[in-house]
């Protein structure tokens, strides 16, 4: 089984425009993520897939691009059109798998890619992210921080940008006396392509339009998410004073 991964590069976000081509320390964002993710021995290929003439001339001096509609709604749906591309010649099966890599994480670990493709081993997954446990409740208040439950197999039960589960009991979000209860969820996801071809032609989920998370789309409409557990944290860039910090 062949797995690809596909790296979304928008120029066009609201809070920090061009970031993919922001630089740090000599390279821009775009570049970083791409030499990562190329770090990762379970991937037979590595594209990014971008909507704008400036990136897609920048990627091509050093890496594989193509370009992309602008008016894609989200990540997953400009990988499957870059997929589509790259795929004309039928080299990939709907078998076979792809990985939807943050572009903006420019010191994403290759381990955590390589744990998602290792899991699309299973035939019997059809989407698989993960989560990393969440130590403080300062954490697991922040609506940034997207949170997940699952059951005792890794299935996510759901996401929210809440912090979940809630103590009612104890009138507490998160207990003292519990180490690991709450997770955060790392927004990397893989995909079987049989599967990412018919999660892109769905409609809108009421819990996803209240949460503000595709995810939840795929679930309500009867999809599994399973989570494998990671330790190592991710820096996303979303905003220019994100940068700084970095």
């Amino acid at each position: 089984m062949k797995c690809i991964g596909i790296i979304p590069a928008r120029y066009g976000s609201v809070r920090f425009p061009g970031k993919p081509l922001a630089m740090i320390r000599g390279k821009s964002m775009i570049r970083r993520v791409y030499e990562q993710a190329r770090s990762c021995t379970l991937l037979d290929d590595i594209v990014v897939a971008t909507d704008d003439d400036r990136i897609f001339e920048h990627v091509a001096g050093f890496g594989k691009v193509v370009m992309t509609d602008n008016k894609h709604p989200n990540g997953t749906s400009r990988c499957l059109e870059a997929f589509q591309i790259i795929n004309q010649e039928g080299t990939y099966t709907d078998q076979d798998s792809l990985i939807n890599i943050q572009g903006d994480e420019p010191f994403i670990d290759p381990g955590q890619i390589e744990q998602i493709a290792h899991a699309l081993k299973d035939l019997k997954k059809q989407i698989i992210s993960l989560r990393m446990p969440l130590t403080n409740k300062e954490d697991s208040l922040n609506p940034d921080l997207v949170k997940v439950v699952c059951d005792v197999s890794g299935k996510a039960l759901y996401f929210s940008r809440s912090p979940i589960p809630y103590y009612s009991r104890h009138g507490t979000h998160i207990r003292s006396d519990l180490e690991v209860i709450h997770y955060k969820h790392v927004g990397l996801y893989g995909f079987r392509i049989e599967t990412l071809k018919k999660i892109t032609t769905l409609p809108a989920g009421q819990l996803e339009i209240a949460e503000s998370l595709e995810q939840l789309k795929w679930m309500e409409h009867g999809y599994e998410i399973f989570l494998e557990e990671t330790t190592q944290h991710t820096i996303a860039v979303d905003t220019p004073e994100d940068l700084e910090n970095i």
